[in-house]
């Protein structure tokens, strides 16, 4: 037979379509979410996930410091400074960012750099999610762990009682904001809205809905305020080259000092949501950076300082800059109708003003957190105030979710033409019997002076 005619037999094995088999055994987890921790108990997952987390952000801040540590170790005015100096240096760094002031000098230091904070909550939320349990006996085991390792590490830099307290409280948050979301992305947690269905149903419609549509708002003056920065950024590029010149660094100072700007980059969005909101910020006593003006005064060589305002770029431009939180306003304000169904007249009101106090609040705690004492002497006053700012966000983003929400709810026209209505009725009814008054007293004037005049004719 010719190799090239027609072939025979079975089907090739190759060729073969392959039988499926069932089986009862439950499938495993994808290997992505196995862990070393895998058969632990579950509150010892929970702990171990914290501290590895911690651990995690306190070396991405201290090793830095011993690396300039060692790269200056020659020069002979370091000579005596051993390097437990630097680790505690580092350490006292990572701890202002969970909210614990430090020492400089003799000065206290208090500007919490929130760019280590938000580090800390990345490192818990990816180790929980890497290697911690889904229970409430794993959640809170890890919250705990990590406020005793960042008591721990304070007590080691030689801090005070209340310093510890206070790092505790600001460990808690991080730790509970950071696991708490790392857990939820587990495969085996429930999701967020199984979990606070049973506490978010109980609240009033209009209080849910006006606080979704102020968390939307805060989220969208964070990203406007985020813009603003680069576009600080981009325009005083210049200043901050001529600064990174002229401190002459080298490479190991160079990233020193990148790490360094990095913490302090989401205060600089801060004090750019409180110069769209009107009142603006300070970098030192004597100065103000605000859209109707600039106050400026000699600042330290920090290359991020450059990006600031000058007073050349205020104009008609960033006198409106304030019209933006209206017109963020105006967009959560269209959430807010478009959620609201239904219910009284009165709905989207409150819906409105939880959303004010929503952004009130928020703003104000934000801008409390990124400002405070860098140094001393003009540098103890760093930032805005938050009550101010809060204000002035929480109104301007009134106004225009009051214009957007409130006209384009049909029950809000129905009440307020019912209420016309009714306060004309009212009107008309009062006018009415005076009117009838006025009337009558012609005619009774017309009687008496016929009754005169058939007295007069019978006399």
């Amino acid at each position: 037979m010719s190799g090239t005619g027609p072939r025979t037999g079975g089907t090739p094995v190759a060729q073969r379509p392959r039988r499926r088999v069932l089986s009862d055994e439950v499938p495993t987890r994808p290997q992505f979410f196995a862990s070393a921790l895998d058969g632990a108990p579950r509150w010892a997952t929970g702990a171990l996930a914290a501290v590895q987390a911690a651990l995690l952000s306190l070396l991405a801040i201290v090793l830095p410091a011993i690396a300039a540590f060692v790269a200056t170790s020659a020069d002979p005015t370091n000579e005596g400074v051993s390097w437990w100096r630097a680790v505690v240096v580092g350490a006292s760094v990572w701890l202002l960012g969970h909210g614990m002031p430090t020492e400089v000098g003799g000065v206290a230091v208090t500007l919490v750099p929130l760019g280590i904070g938000l580090l800390a909550v990345f490192t818990c939320y990816a180790s929980a999610r890497r290697s911690g349990t889904a229970t409430r006996t794993g959640f809170a085991a890890g919250v705990a762990a990590y406020v005793a390792f960042v008591v721990l590490v304070a007590l080691l830099v030689g801090a005070g009682p209340l310093a510890c307290l206070r790092a505790a409280a600001g460990a808690a948050v991080v730790a509970g904001g950071g696991l708490g979301l790392g857990l939820l992305r587990r495969p085996e947690a429930p999701s967020w809205r199984r979990l606070t269905r049973p506490a978010w149903t109980r609240v009033a419609a209009p209080v849910r809905v006006g606080a979704a549509a102020g968390l939307l708002a805060v989220a969208m003056l964070v990203l406007v305020s985020a813009l603003l920065t680069a576009l600080w950024v981009v325009a005083g590029r210049a200043t901050i080259g001529d600064v990174v010149r002229g401190l002459g660094l080298d490479a190991v100072g160079g990233i020193v000092l990148a790490v360094a700007e990095l913490a302090f980059v989401p205060n600089l969005v801060v004090w750019a949501l409180a110069w769209l909101a009107g009142p603006g910020f300070g970098v030192g006593t004597g100065t103000q950076f605000a859209p109707d003006g600039v106050v400026a005064a000699p600042l330290p060589a920090v290359p991020m300082l450059g990006a600031l305002p000058t007073p050349d770029a205020v104009g008609p431009a960033t006198w409106g800059a304030p019209a933006v939180l209206v017109l963020v306003g105006v967009l959560a304000g269209w959430y807010v109708h478009r959620r609201t169904t239904g219910g009284p007249w009165w709905s989207s009101a409150a819906s409105v003003g939880v959303l004010g106090g929503v952004v009130a609040v928020a703003c104000a705690v934000v801008v409390t957190l990124a400002s405070g004492a860098a140094g001393p002497g003009r540098l103890e006053h760093v930032g805005a105030q938050g009550w101010l700012v809060g204000l002035a966000a929480a109104a301007g983003v009134l106004v225009g979710a009051a214009l957007a929400a409130l006209p384009t709810d049909r029950a809000v026209r129905r009440r307020l033409t019912a209420g016309l209505r009714s306060a004309s009725g009212r009107a008309g009814a009062s006018d009415g019997p005076a009117t009838g008054q006025d009337h009558a007293r012609p005619g009774q004037g017309r009687d008496r002076s016929s009754s005169d005049t058939r007295q007069s004719s019978m006399s």
